[in-house]
């Protein structure tokens, strides 16, 4: 099929009216698109609202993610759920473009087998990490997608996946992304930031790189949440997804201006 995936990052500075609308010109022309969406700033502002604290784990290869608790998966499914996928599916409704919101529970969308240990870098030494409700993906059903696509219809998704037993669990939205674009066969897979794209020092926007491969070992400068979007684009190439761009997803057509050489083009190493 010769849909494009969008991943409209949770960053305060992605522009979300901007890629709603955009998405619709899409639509208009003809162009299937899958909206993946994260939420870390409505999960932090809700997080602290009730009170729940923000815990991150540092993977030993520098990779930053969210610490998932039980208390975290309900701010997680709360924010996700119940505050940023409603505001994209009214954004696409009024540009007049027909969208469902999912999360990866719904239909057996997102299936993930639990993180049952981590280990993590604390304080220079190795940990391990339980009590986690955390996932890492498994598989993408695209049967819900596909139905909804072929009514004309843009599906609007999110975490959580479902674990082995049917169960919650955290994943990343970059990566869920990166599996529903790899298992709709898509030719692109757009991962919208608040970053410009790949950059080799990330206080300075004019160090873009305008391209860039990933093999095993991600480039020395990728750190936090530009190196879980570089993890992404290597499964999802990996999954025969011949474009994948990182790309900012403010100003004028973030979509467009990403598939028409915006940002930076990530390739296999």
């Amino acid at each position: 099929m010769d849909v494009v995936v969008v991943k409209c990052g949770g960053n305060a500075a992605v522009d979300a009216a901007a890629v709603c609308a955009d998405i619709a010109a899409l639509h208009a022309a003809g162009v299937p698109v899958v909206l993946v969406h994260g939420g870390s700033a409505d999960i932090d502002r809700l997080a602290g609202r009730l009170g729940v604290p923000r815990r991150e784990l540092v993977s030993p290869d520098g990779v930053t993610t969210r610490y998932t608790d039980a208390a975290t998966l309900e701010v997680v499914h709360l924010a996700l759920a119940g505050m940023v996928k409603p505001r994209l599916v009214a954004g696409l409704a009024r540009h007049g473009v027909p969208a469902a919101g999912l999360t990866g529970l719904d239909a057996g969308l997102l299936r993930a087998r639990r993180k049952r240990a981590v280990r993590a870098v604390s304080g220079g030494r190795r940990v391990v990490v339980h009590d986690q409700h955390a996932g890492r993906l498994d598989r993408a059903d695209p049967a819900v997608l596909l139905a909804m696509l072929g009514a004309g219809v843009v599906p609007v998704v999110s975490p959580p996946a479902a674990d082995e037993d049917g169960a919650p669990v955290n994943v990343d939205a970059d990566r869920a992304a990166a599996a529903i674009a790899a298992t709709l066969g898509a030719r692109a897979l757009v991962l919208l930031t608040g970053a410009p794209g790949v950059q080799t020092d990330p206080d300075d926007p004019g160090s873009v790189l305008p391209a860039v491969t990933v093999a095993d070992t991600l480039p020395a400068y990728a750190a936090g949440g530009m190196a879980l979007k570089l993890v992404a684009a290597r499964e999802a190439l990996a999954g025969g997804v011949p474009r994948v761009v990182v790309a900012a997803g403010s100003g004028p057509e973030p979509v467009r201006a990403a598939l028409a050489g915006g940002g930076t083009l990530v390739g296999a190493g």
